[in-house]
């Protein structure tokens, strides 16, 4: 009797926390924006009921973030909250001038705001890191040109931001 072949055992897909981190952000400060709630009022309802796996339950699709870094959504969430007046004022400045800050969809303001956060954030991850996640997270929202529009208006957030990683001098930190 020959011997069977073994079979690989399928793997597991592979979790991207902090990218759920980043998801969770944009849906919580959406939810916050449409329910007029507060920032610790979303931490605390998504922890509790839209963060991490549940036997049985569907992922992304049902509004669920399966697998994310709580400490990393909370910081992302708590710092847009906080500096929400200067985040939309620096998306503001640069959008083009003939496209009002409250023409943007509200996801993508969302997303723009969490962006924005984590690339004021100390000690963040570098900012090319921050622009491709956020890009990654446009695609899943959107299919037209947001991505593109993402991209553009987050690398001109961080020249401000972070100049010194653009090998510019910090006279002009936001």
């Amino acid at each position: 009797m020959a011997a069977q072949p073994s079979v690989p055992k399928p793997m597991k897909p592979q979790t991207r926390p902090r990218t759920g981190a980043r998801v969770a952000a944009v849906q919580a400060l959406f939810q916050s924006e449409q329910a007029d709630d507060s920032g610790e009022t979303v931490i605390d309802q998504f922890t509790r009921h839209r963060l991490g796996a549940v036997p049985d339950a569907g992922g992304f699709e049902e509004g669920r973030v399966p697998d994310a870094h709580v400490p990393l959504f909370a910081s992302i969430v708590r710092a847009a909250v906080r500096d929400q007046d200067q985040i939309d004022a620096l998306i503001a400045e640069s959008l083009p001038a003939d496209w009002p800050f409250d023409r943007l969809d509200p996801v993508l303001r969302a997303l723009l705001r969490a962006g924005a956060a984590e690339l004021r954030m100390e000690n963040g991850p570098p900012i090319r890191v921050v622009i491709n996640e956020y890009l990654d997270v446009a695609h899943g929202f959107f299919t037209g040109d947001e991505p593109r529009m993402v991209n553009g208006m987050l690398d001109a957030l961080a020249r401000r931001a972070r100049p010194a990683e653009f090998g510019a001098s910090p006279a002009e930190h936001v």
